[in-house]
């Protein structure tokens, strides 16, 4: 068998292509698709800047994926995840602690909601949705319901890929395949204001769409375990957002009606919506918080779900009761990953990270005003730092493109080529970039984006 030469270093993006191509498997992708378009190799960051193989660089607008927060090769990261890998790399966490992870969970849990005092870590946000799933059918079971096994969603949601994650999701790209190894979940409406009235306000249609939950919790709440949200944006499912009031109204609904309420911040905690966590603008507290991603600012795998005492208490007994929560992953708690999102969290404090990001996002929101005119683009819409413009055959009924058509592909070929890495979903140009950019790139990312959309909708 055909060894690789270790002594070999890549010199240009065409040999690092191939050698890519004959071994690996990415996600998310048509691996076909790269017969007709280039694979980038990257060969380091720098700021919002990815720089290849060939000398391009990229202003990463959609930071890596949602993870990176404070810029690639941050050097206050950098020391910090130095500092921690001379002293412990990982230790088992059954048994075992570590003050990286300690200290972590205290700060976690001072900073986030009233009453999530208990942290369980997980490695990435799919597993904190699983996690946070079993917890609560496990917490009714041990409460002497054991029929409350049902989830609610929201149309158009998405929570990860792993087959509970999946299951509470509803966005078809996803799941369709594998519906038939999925739990059945009970669907509701969403609050999303793209399909507003003309002069209807995203508060009024919000509440408006809480009456499909309050039907089905009023008919299944004996049954129901937890409802599953993701707080004011749903990001894969095209960047549709709508108003904290839901997030309020839903909060008493599930109190109601005696079930829990599962928020999701996966991708919105960490100021992204323009507060810590979008929680806070509904002043509400759920009974599970997901979070991950920035939380190590783009570094490492690390999710954490924080719960409350009444929960822990539901599982603390004696072993033979055999109520304990048995879920694990062995790189729970990793001291590296507990590292970095300490230094995260410093750099939140020490930046004043909040308040700066009011000033970018309302940058970010005149930079792409203009759009608002553009023939074949329905809204720009905006929460805090996240802002998408969403391309549409006919913007007066708000008609999309056939999806067939990829015209968000030629978007992100179009930044490609101009120093831009914009990765629409489906038809939806969006921003979620790292809150280092400074106005130049909100401009070169503007000025690209509109070219961009102006290829695609001819």
């Amino acid at each position: 068998m055909n060894q690789p030469d270790k002594r070999m270093k890549p010199e240009n993006n065409q040999e690092l292509m191939q050698r890519d191509l004959a071994v690996l498997w990415h996600p998310c992708t048509q691996m076909k698709d790269h017969e007709s378009y280039p694979l980038i190799p990257i060969k380091n960051g720098n700021g919002v800047w990815l720089h290849d193989f060939d000398g391009n660089r990229y202003i990463d607008a959609i930071s890596s994926w949602w993870v990176n927060i404070f810029g690639h090769a941050n050097p206050t990261i950098n020391a910090a995840l130095s500092e921690q890998a001379s002293q412990l790399e990982h230790v088992i966490f059954a048994g075992f602690s570590h003050e990286p992870g300690i200290r972590l969970a205290e700060r976690l849990v001072a900073m986030t909601p009233d009453k999530l005092n208990r942290v369980f870590y997980g490695d990435n946000g799919s597993s904190a949705v699983e996690i946070a799933l079993k917890m609560s059918f496990h917490y009714w079971k041990n409460q002497g319901k054991p029929k409350k096994t049902q989830f609610v969603n929201l149309v158009n949601s998405y929570h990860g890929e792993t087959f509970g994650a999946l299951a509470v999701g509803d966005v078809a790209l996803y799941k369709e395949t594998y519906e038939p190894l999925l739990m059945t979940c009970r669907t509701v409406e969403s609050p999303d204001c793209f399909y507003r009235e003309e002069q209807e306000s995203w508060e009024q249609y919000s509440l408006r769409k809480l009456d499909s939950m309050r039907c089905e919790l009023e008919k299944h709440h004996e049954t129901i375990a937890a409802v599953v949200i993701e707080p004011l944006i749903q990001c894969a499912g095209n960047m549709r957002m709508y108003h904290p009031v839901y997030l309020r109204q839903l909060r008493k609904l599930c109190d109601e009606f005696d079930v829990h309420l599962i928020a999701d911040e996966i991708a919105v905690g960490f100021g992204r919506t323009g507060t810590m966590f979008g929680c806070e603008q509904a002043e509400i507290s759920p009974d599970f918080l997901c979070v991950g991603k920035g939380l190590t600012a783009g570094y490492l795998p690390l999710s954490a779900v924080l719960t409350t005492q009444s929960v822990y208490d539901a599982f603390y007994d004696d072993y033979e009761t055999l109520r304990a929560f048995l879920h694990s992953h062995s790189y729970t708690g990793n001291p590296l990953a507990c590292g970095v999102a300490l230094a995260t969290l410093d750099m939140f404090e020490s930046e004043n990270t909040i308040v700066e990001n009011q000033t970018t996002a309302k940058f970010m929101g005149e930079a792409f005003a203009h759009l608002n005119d553009h023939p074949h683009v329905a809204e720009v819409r905006q929460t805090g730092m996240v802002l998408a413009a969403e391309m549409v055959s006919d913007k007066k009924n708000r008609i999309p493109y056939p999806w067939q058509e990829r015209r968000g592909l030629k978007v992100y070929q179009h930044g490609l080529k101009n120093e831009c890495l914009l990765r629409p979903i489906g038809n939806v140009v969006y921003l979620m970039p790292p809150y280092v950019i400074d106005r130049e790139q909100i401009n070169h990312l503007a000025k690209i984006a509109t070219e961009g959309i102006e290829l695609a909708t001819r």
